[in-house]
C-alpha cells in the first residue's frame, strides 16, 4: 500500500481513494461511496469467478484504476503508463499489473477485465477466443442460484446483423485465429461470436464443464476446437452453427 501511495503521489494522483479487495487494490477518483459500490462489484465478481471457473488466483496484487470521466481516464492512463489508452472503455495490462477503466461507460468493462488476470494465472495458454469470450460474456452479468451468469448485451445486435449477412465464420475458423488475427480481422464479430458461443454453453449447462475440459486438454488441443466439439457432442459442426445462429437470432436485448 505504501508503494502504491508513493506511486500515486509521484504522478499527481494522491487525491484518489483506495480500497483493498484481495487480490486487487481498487483506486478511484470518484467519491468514497462510488468506490465502495465498485469494490463490492469487484469482490462479488472475484468470488463467483473463483467459485465456478478458476482454481488459481493472480500471483500478485493487481491495481484497478477507476476513472469517472473520459478525460480523467485518458489523463490517468497517460500519467501512470506514459501512453494514451487504445480503447475508450478500459483494459488490463499484464506488464503494468493493473486494470484501467473509464467507468462512465458503465460497469461491464470492469467485470470483463477482471476475467483476464484470472485466465492468465489459471490457464496461461488459453486461446484468445476463449479468453475474450469469457471476459465479454460477463460484461453484462448477474447472479443465478448462487452462480455468476452472463446476460444478453449490446454485442447481440452486431452479431445478429453479421449472421443475416453471412459474415460469421465457422467455429473451426474462429478457434484457429491467432491473437493478432482475432483482434484485427473483424474483431467486433470475433468478440460477439465468442461471447454468444459462451452464452450458448452457459444456457445449456456446459460452460463450466467446457472450461475445465479445454484447460485440461491444453497440450493436445491448444485452440480448444476438439474439446468444443466433444463438449457439444456434435458430429456436424456446420449443422450446429446453423442451429446456433437460429438460437442467437431469437435472443433479445434489452
Amino acid at each position: 500500500m505504501r508503494a502504491l501511495r508513493s506511486k500515486l503521489k509521484k504522478h499527481g494522483l494522491d487525491h484518489l481513494n483506495v480500497r483493498i479487495e484481495d487480490p486487487f487494490v481498487v483506486v478511484g477518483d470518484g467519491t468514497l461511496a462510488q468506490l465502495e459500490r465498485s469494490s463490492k462489484t469487484v469482490r462479488w465478481a472475484a468470488d463467483k469467478l473463483e467459485q465456478d471457473f478458476f482454481t488459481k488466483r493472480p500471483t500478485k496484487i493487481l491495481d484497478i484504476y477507476l476513472f469517472t470521466t473520459a478525460a480523467s481516464y485518458e489523463a490517468g492512463v497517460e500519467k501512470l503508463t506514459g501512453e494514451q489508452p487504445s480503447t475508450p472503455f478500459g483494459f488490463y495490462s499484464s506488464s503494468q499489473g493493473a486494470m484501467f477503466m473509464n467507468i462512465a461507460t458503465g460497469g461491464g468493462t470492469l467485470v470483463h477485465e477482471i476475467v483476464h488476470p484470472y485466465v492468465e494465472a489459471d490457464f496461461p495458454s488459453a486461446p484468445t477466443w476463449l479468453n475474450e469470450g469469457l471476459g465479454s460474456l460477463f460484461e453484462q452479468s448477474a447472479e443465478r442460484e448462487g452462480h455468476i451468469v452472463g446476460l444478453t448485451n449490446w454485442r447481440l445486435e452486431g452479431l445478429q446483423k453479421a449472421i443475416r449477412r453471412g459474415r460469421v465464420p465457422s467455429f473451426s475458423t474462429l478457434t484457429s485465429l491467432s491473437t493478432k488475427e482475432f483482434y484485427n480481422s473483424d474483431g467486433g464479430t470475433n468478440y460477439s461470436q465468442s461471447r454468444y458461443l459462451m452464452y450458448y454453453l452457459q444456457e445449456h449447462g456446459l460452460l463450466r464443464k467446457f472450461y475445465e475440459a479445454v484447460r485440461t486438454a491444453r497440450k493436445t488441443d491448444p485452440n480448444g476446437y476438439k474439446t468444443l466439439v466433444a463438449t457439444l457432442r456434435e458430429t456436424d459442426m456446420v449443422a450446429f452453427k446453423r442451429r446456433w445462429e437460429r438460437y442467437v437470432a431469437e435472443l433479445r436485448f434489452p
